[in-house]
């Protein structure tokens, strides 16, 4: 059998690297296909802008005529610029198990890193953490989540064996909705909020949140950056409106709180009820009748998945992380949530993770993500 890699160059090839994962995935329980639509904006200059200041290549991998892999290499110019960083990054990373279809994937990324200058490369990684990050390394008897891997298990050490170890882990906590709010929690949110400082903000209406959009993921920007975020990429205001226009549609105001301090946003928090059933009914495809199936699945849901959050740096240690969980909790209990799934949380950020843990939280996935010298 004789192992050929070709470049993605047309769309019937990108076709072919879009939809090969749900080929390679099928009867696979807990893997949830992405939202195709959302896909093919995500590798089209015109309409996702990391593209034109990122250097990219993706790579097809066939054997006796069959696609049997594919990978993604990207160099973003503006985190390594900001970072000062040399480093390449590998995504999309999918095979049949076959170490020498791994193998000739990533080393034909890394030769592709190398020819550009970089001298380090890390993955699985997209253009910002915004993107699926990193190998699932525990839990492979949960479904997966909106916007994360759930690869086979065995492809985290196939590529180890090439000479990869890792860089971070990412800890994912289950929550279970408490019947009643914890006491600490209501006592600091009235002392807070009776001061006159802070101001809570809930959502009814999905429209009410357009206005928000920018003031709060400029928020995301600052804080991010400051804390020094792994992976994280800045958003200029075109790549926030396409993220917005992204996420909006799904979105249950609901479960969106913003803190305001004389009128702008200093603290955020975005939760989205699970919808992976009703993208696994769908096949990933919202048209013509998929998008029943996703609708159906956020109303029977026992599941609420946090996405984003942040405080910005002056105002942490105040409660305010307190008082956006007892305002999501009181929503989550009232919609008849059960679980809450916290996202990553990176393993260094223990302040959050043992405010996870105060909560009862256990962590019950690990997300990997690998790192390796090209010099």
């Amino acid at each position: 059998m004789q192992l050929k890699l070709k470049e993605v160059e047309t769309k019937k090839q990108l076709k072919t690297f879009i939809y090969l994962p749900e080929k390679l995935h099928k009867g696979h329980k807990n893997w949830v296909p992405p939202i195709y639509q959302d896909e093919w904006a995500y590798f089209n200059p015109k309409k996702n802008k990391a593209l034109t200041y990122s250097d990219t290549v993706m790579f097809l991998a066939e054997m006796d005529d069959q696609v049997v892999g594919r990978i993604m290499g990207i160099i973003n110019h503006r985190y390594n610029q900001a970072r000062k960083e040399k480093a390449a990054r590998f995504g999309y990373l999918e095979s049949i198990q076959d170490f020498e279809v791994v193998s000739a994937l990533l080393d034909r990324i890394e030769q592709w890193a190398k020819e550009k200058g970089m001298i380090r490369i890390i993955g699985p990684y997209g253009f910002s953490d915004q993107d699926p990050e990193g190998f699932l390394i525990k839990g492979f008897e949960n479904r997966a989540t909106i916007t994360t891997y759930y690869n086979f298990d065995w492809l985290p050490e196939m590529v180890e064996r090439k000479g990869y170890s890792k860089d971070i882990d990412y800890f994912v906590y289950k929550i279970n909705v408490p019947k009643k709010i914890p006491e600490v929690y209501s006592r600091v949110a009235k002392r807070i909020l009776g001061k006159g400082k802070f101001q809570l903000v809930e959502f009814k209406k999905r429209k009410e949140l357009k206005p928000w959009v920018r003031p709060i993921l400029s928020l995301m920007n600052e804080t991010y950056l400051e804390s020094n975020i792994y992976g994280y990429a800045p958003l200029d205001e075109k790549e926030m409106d396409g993220l917005a226009k992204k996420y909006l549609p799904v979105l249950d105001p609901k479960f969106i709180k913003v803190v305001l301090k004389e009128g702008q946003p200093v603290a955020f928090v975005i939760g989205i009820p699970d919808m992976t059933e009703g993208l696994q009914k769908a096949r990933g495809r919202l048209f013509p009748l998929g998008f029943i199936h996703v609708l159906r699945a956020r109303k029977k849901t026992k599941q609420l998945d946090l996405l984003l959050g942040a405080i910005k740096k002056e105002y942490r240690g105040m409660g305010l992380d307190a008082l956006m969980a007892m305002s999501m909790l009181s929503s989550a209990r009232a919609a008849g949530f059960e679980i809450i799934d916290t996202h990553h949380e990176m393993e260094s950020n223990v302040k959050v993770r043992s405010e996870m843990e105060r909560l009862g939280g256990q962590v019950y996935k690990i997300y990997r993500v690998y790192q390796k010298s090209l010099i």
